[in-house]
C-alpha cells in the first residue's frame, strides 16, 4: 500500500512445536478500518500481541509509521502511536470510570517523584487537562453520565466502551480492537460500530479489528484479512471476502453459502 500505517512482514511466533503465527504478512492502510478474521486458533490474537509488544516474535518484522518496532516492549509501541483493547476488558473495577480513563494519559509530571514536591502547580495543571480530556473521551463513547460510577458496576457492553475510551486517551494513530462486540447485546454492538466509524471519520484514527461476528465486521470494516493456521489466507473488501467460496465453506458457515 502506498500509505500503510502498519506493515506485518512474514511474522512468526512459536510456542513449543505449535506455530501460532507462521509467516503472516499484511498491511493496514492509514485511515482505514481493517478486520482480521479467522477461526479460533488461527493466530489472530497472537499476531496482535506481537504487534503491540506483549510477546516477542520469533521471526519477521512489524513496521509502524515507517519505524521497525519488532520486539519493542508495549510502552515503546504505545509511545509510537499504537493503543489496543482486549477481548476481556481490563478495567480497574474499584476505580471510577473517569479514573480508569485518566490512568492511560501520557506525559503526566505527577509520575515523576520530585514534580509533586517541587512543581505542584504543574502537576495540578496537567491533572486538570487530563481530566477534561478523559471526559471528552467518555462523551465520545456515550459514557459521560457514568463517569463517577465504579467501573466494576458497568455492564459487559459498557466495559467494551470503556476499553475504547481508554485506548483513545493517548490520541493514538492506530488502535487494535480485540473482539469489540463479543458478549455485547445487539443495541450496544450497533453503538460500538457507530462510535468506531465516527472516531475513524472525524479523528482519522486507523483501526485493526479482530472479529467473529460477520454482520458487525461487514458493517464496520473497509477491508478484511483472513487468517488460518497462522497464515494469511485471503484479503479483500468485505464483499469479496464474504463471497469467497473457500472462506464461506471454512469459516462463515452455511448462512453465507
Amino acid at each position: 500500500m502506498a500509505d500503510a500505517i502498519l506493515v506485518v512482514d512474514r511474522l512468526e511466533k512459536r510456542f513449543g512445536g505449535n506455530r501460532a503465527v507462521d509467516g503472516a504478512s499484511f498491511e493496514v492502510a492509514r485511515g482505514s478500518i481493517t478486520g482480521l478474521i479467522g477461526p479460533n486458533g488461527a493466530g489472530k490474537t497472537t499476531c496482535f500481541n506481537c504487534i503491540a509488544g506483549a510477546i516477542r516474535p520469533d521471526g519477521g518484522r512489524v513496521t509502524l509509521n515507517g519505524q521497525d518496532v519488532t520486539g519493542w516492549p508495549p510502552h515503546r509501541v504505545y509511545a509510537q502511536g499504537l493503543s489496543r483493547t482486549f477481548q476481556i476488558p481490563q478495567e480497574l473495577s474499584g476505580m471510577t470510570v473517569l479514573e480508569n480513563v485518566m490512568l492511560t494519559a501520557r506525559d503526566h509530571p505527577g509520575e515523576n517523584l520530585w514534580e509533586p514536591i517541587l512543581r505542584p502547580w504543574r502537576v495540578a495543571s496537567r491533572e486538570a487537562e487530563v481530566r477534561e480530556h478523559a471526559m471528552a473521551m467518555l462523551r465520545q463513547v456515550n459514557l459521560e453520565p457514568l463517569a463517577h460510577e465504579r467501573a466494576g458496576t458497568l455492564s459487559g457492553g459498557q466495559r467494551k466502551l470503556l476499553e475504547l475510551a481508554r485506548a483513545l486517551m493517548a490520541d493514538p494513530e492506530l488502535v487494535l480492537l480485540d473482539e469489540p462486540s463479543a458478549g455485547v447485546n445487539p443495541t450496544l454492538a450497533s453503538r460500538l460500530v457507530e462510535d468506531i466509524r465516527t472516531i475513524n471519520r472525524e479523528r482519522g484514527v486507523t483501526f485493526l479489528v479482530i472479529g467473529h461476528d460477520m454482520d458487525v465486521v461487514a458493517r464496520l470494516c473497509d477491508r478484511l484479512v483472513v487468517m488460518t493456521s497462522g497464515r494469511v489466507m485471503v484479503e479483500g473488501t468485505p464483499d469479496e471476502v464474504l463471497n469467497n467460496a473457500e472462506v464461506q465453506e471454512a469459516y462463515l458457515g452455511s448462512q453465507y453459502r
